[in-house]
């Protein structure tokens, strides 16, 4: 009797995707709309998308998607209301924040300097004809004194009820500092937490073995309906950002892990793949969260009192890879309307969008705003977004799989320093991958 060795996560991950591309490639050449293609002739076409297309692949992955948005909130609240309320010492928060904060602002900063310089080398613009009809209105961002004022909830129910991130880490920290000064009722309700804990944690994995099936509807939905001749368009332009990103999520990320921690980056990106994938197919930090947040404690070795903080924060202010493309948009924009930046206008992109990533957290399309912040700073015309956004979906994608990567990168620098990092499991190739493994047909 011979015993079939199980794929892993990861390959089944990879699978799915794949066979997702192909799907959709496949459907998109089918439904292509040609009046002498017998799909049209006999309606077919029509049928076809509304049962696969807006059918099948629309659903499994939106209900993949909110199974994920659904673990968010809870997850947040408790790993971090347990790991507040596990400090010995509170001093240590302050110390905490400070360098996951800073660690994030000068990661952000490198980020977008790295774009603009490839940028100015590579001239994306030359050659591109503004539209006179393009348009683009991007949301207010608000005030700088509100956003500090928005940090604190009035609600907290109502925070997450709305998903409102720092809100929550907020709450989430008074509460686990107040549990902490509590005595023995602190002590009774934190055994609490900690069961709930661990069992959001199984529900994590759960999901994560069913994410083949998620990741197969969402890649076969959206390669059905992306628009693969605007990215020819604007080849120049995707290949600089698309460059970009993949140095600074590899290059740059192992320079600073290594110089500031010492750990094997080779290590580090091996056990980052599922949640890269995850970021790269969901298109969303906070989506990605539940499994970035796994990842990061049972794979890589850090204490939950960190990861719990430094997790959900970066998944909010953390835009490296929005960072980039704000950089690369800069300079394309600027080329295409005949505009010469000076060394004061680059130095003040870099410091906006720095800052912006902090000022805009939780901003539906903060992405766009930031960019939309950064062109007006400079005195470039915000419409020249337009051009963009067409081939913005697939940057996305590898944008929000750098994000992920760059919040994990900050927790290992982070728990290293803090002393709250397990450098056994993270020398352990096979750490994590049993919990991953989940029977469905025995649950005891």
């Amino acid at each position: 009797m011979t015993n079939k060795k199980k794929l892993g996560l990861t390959a089944r991950i990879v699978i799915g995707m794949v066979a997702g591309i192909a799907v959709g490639f496949v459907f998109k050449l089918l439904l292509a709309g040609q009046d002498d293609r017998i799909l049209h002739i006999l309606g077919m076409d029509i049928a076809l998308k509304a049962l696969f297309v807006d059918g099948f692949f629309h659903i499994g992955g939106e209900i993949f998607i909110a199974s994920l948005k659904m673990l968010v909130v809870p997850l947040v609240f408790v790993s971090l209301v347990c790991g507040t309320c596990s400090l010995s010492d509170t001093s240590a928060l302050g110390r905490l924040g400070g360098k996951t904060i800073a660690l994030y602002l000068v990661t952000t900063a490198i980020a977008i300097s790295l774009a603009i310089f490839a940028a100015l080398l590579i001239s994306p613009g030359d050659g591109v004809q503004m539209q006179s009809d393009a348009t683009f209105n991007p949301n207010e961002a608000p005030a700088l004194s509100q956003v500090f004022i928005n940090i604190f909830p009035s609600n907290p129910i109502d925070s997450m009820a709305k998903g409102n991130m720092l809100q929550i880490i907020v709450f989430a920290v008074l509460f686990g500092l107040a549990m902490a000064m509590s005595g023995k009722a602190g002590e009774r309700l934190a055994s609490v937490f900690s069961d709930l804990s661990d069992v959001i944690m199984k529900l994590v994995t759960l999901l994560m073995n069913l994410a083949p099936y998620g990741v197969f509807f969402l890649m076969a939905k959206l390669f059905t309906t992306l628009g693969l001749e605007t990215i020819a368009s604007l080849a120049k332009y995707f290949g600089v950002v698309m460059a970009v990103l993949l140095i600074h999520g590899v290059v740059s990320y192992a320079i600073i892990l290594k110089l500031l921690s010492g750990l094997n980056p080779m290590i580090f990106f091996r056990k980052m793949q599922d949640a890269a994938l995850f970021g790269f197919s969901t298109s969303s930090s906070n989506a990605t969260m539940p499994v970035t947040m796994e990842t990061v404690t049972k794979k890589l070795g850090v204490k939950n009192s960190i990861a719990s903080f430094t997790v959900p924060l970066g998944a909010t202010i953390n835009m490296d890879g929005t960072a980039i493309m704000q950089g690369v948009a800069t300079v394309f924009i600027a080329q295409v309307f005949g505009v010469d930046l000076t060394l004061t206008d680059y130095l003040m992109v870099v410091l906006t969008a720095t800052l912006a990533s902090v000022g805009t957290a939780g901003v539906p399309g903060v992405g766009l705003i930031m960019l939309a912040m950064v062109l007006q700073q400079v005195g470039l015309p915000v419409e020249g977004i337009a051009l963009i956004i067409g081939v913005d979906r697939l940057l996305d994608m590898t944008r929000t799989a750098v994000n992920v990567t760059g919040d994990a990168m900050v927790s290992c620098i982070v728990g290293k320093s803090e002393g709250a990092f397990d450098q056994t499991v993270f020398d352990d190739e096979n750490a994590g991958c049993k919990e991953e493994d989940v029977d469905f047909h025995h649950l005891r």
